[in-house]
């Protein structure tokens, strides 16, 4: 199993509108950045990821969802109504990935500020410099310390 951080806009969705239909897969779409993407290649079935709200007033880590599906094309990067699509992705030449997930918990918020005053997590992806992806790998050790934080 491995593990992951999923970044989302609560305007767009929520770890409350995944938490609403608990039975549910949901497509992440929208994803434009290469090093995103193949992360999204690299996902299994089973594999777990931190719901992380960002752009928003309360920013970090607010659930855990399941990888319930593997990797398929992107509906959205051919739908010319969508602010994702792409006019360079074709049918037969997909450009962009999606992922099923589903809610697993609903978390108290775990804010930016917190997890980057615990040195346990100073190489997380996440807390680097500059780091902006909306997919991002968790190492083991990273996800038991903050499952661990969940409980504090």
């Amino acid at each position: 199993m491995r593990y992951w951080l999923l970044k989302s806009e609560p305007d767009d969705i929520s770890i409350d509108d995944i938490a609403a239909e608990p039975a549910r897969s949901f497509a992440w779409t929208g994803i434009r950045n290469y090093q995103a993407r193949n992360f999204l290649r690299e996902m299994q079935v089973g594999d777990l990821a931190f719901f992380y709200h960002s752009s928003c007033a309360e920013i970090g880590i607010a659930g855990v969802v399941e990888i319930v599906g593997t990797t398929y094309p992107d509906p959205t990067q051919f739908d010319e109504s969508s602010r994702y699509f792409d006019p360079k992705a074709t049918p037969e030449n997909p450009r962009w990935l999606s992922v099923e997930i589903r809610y697993v918990k609903k978390t108290r918020l775990l804010p930016l500020g917190e997890l980057k005053s615990h040195p346990e997590l100073e190489g997380m992806k996440l807390l680097a410099k500059g780091s902006r992806l909306s997919v991002s790998p968790v190492e083991a050790a990273e996800w038991r310390f903050i499952e661990g934080l969940f409980k504090a």
